[in-house]
C-alpha cells in the first residue's frame, strides 16, 4: 500500500516537474519565462531613458521587446530625434539591436 502511494506520488511529482520546464521552454515565436522578466526590464529601461532624455518626445514612442530586440515605434518632431532615440535605446544594458520604425510627423 505504502510503496503504491510512493510510486503514484513520485509519478505526479515527476509530471508536475515535466509540465513545468515544458511551459518555461522558449520556442522561436515565444519567450521563455526569464526572456519575458529580462524583456520587461529592458522595455522599461528603454522607455525610462527615452523619457529622460529632453531632446526626444517620449510622450509618442512606444518601445516593445522580444529576446532582446527592441522596437521603437510612434511620432516624433524631426529626423534628429528618429537617430538620437535609436542611440539612446541601443545604449540600454541588454538591448541586441534596435529597430527604429519611429515616423517624423
Amino acid at each position: 500500500m505504502i510503496s503504491n502511494l510512493r510510486r503514484t506520488l513520485s509519478f505526479f511529482m515527476g509530471l508536475l516537474l515535466f509540465v513545468a520546464l515544458v511551459a518555461c521552454h522558449a520556442t522561436p515565436t515565444r519567450e521563455s519565462t526569464g526572456e519575458y522578466i529580462d524583456d520587461s526590464a529592458i522595455t522599461t529601461k528603454v522607455k525610462t531613458a527615452l523619457f529622460s532624455d529632453k531632446e526626444i518626445s517620449s510622450s509618442s514612442v512606444s518601445v516593445e521587446t522580444f529576446k532582446g530586440s527592441v522596437q521603437l515605434s510612434g511620432f516624433v518632431s524631426n529626423p534628429e530625434e528618429v537617430r538620437h532615440a535609436g542611440e539612446v535605446a541601443a545604449q540600454v544594458d541588454g538591448v541586441k539591436v534596435v529597430h527604429n520604425n519611429l515616423i517624423v510627423k
